[in-house]
């Protein structure tokens, strides 16, 4: 099974909040981070506001935060708001399924199965998990509240 971009950007989010503690994050310095745009990562918002997994706060100061802690949001909460489809084979949707053995077959089963036990292991993680400070991440939070570098011309101090 393969994510969408709209789950890993989703879990990048949420993991950008969680690092940035109780303070707002803004979209924009999130896209300059991942290299996103901001009209894409507006799109992934709105499953996570809608799924009580995000506060917004209109306005000039405005921003993102976690609407809960990070220790009460799993990667499987994530992955379920945010993946429109969880079939694996077309097997999966027996009204659309040509296979002469869909009655039969026990290919169904196992699949949801590995389903099952795929959210079973994302469960078992939060965005907590994910945001734990490191150095790495400490260093990009303290790049951005300082700001984008400031060109300085050579020779000058």
């Amino acid at each position: 099974m393969k994510l969408t971009k709209q789950t890993d950007y989703a879990f990048r989010i949420l993991m950008f909040c969680a690092a940035g503690g109780d303070r707002l994050s803004r979209v924009a310095d999130i896209s300059r981070v991942y290299g996103a745009s901001e009209p894409f990562l507006f799109k992934i918002l709105h499953p996570l506001v809608e799924g009580g997994l995000v506060h917004t706060v209109r306005g000039r100061n405005g921003g993102i935060r976690l609407a809960r802690p990070a220790s009460e949001i799993s990667l499987a909460e994530v992955v379920r708001l945010t993946e429109d489809n969880f079939t694996m084979a077309e097997c999966f949707e027996p009204d659309d399924a040509d296979c002469p053995l869909i009655e039969t077959c026990r290919l169904t089963s196992a699949l949801r199965e590995a389903l099952e036990a795929f959210l079973a292991v994302l469960d078992r993680y939060t965005v907590a998990d994910l945001a734990k400070p490191s150095a790495a991440v400490i260093n990009l939070l303290s790049m951005i509240e300082a700001g984008p570098p400031t060109s300085s011309r050579p020779g000058s101090a």
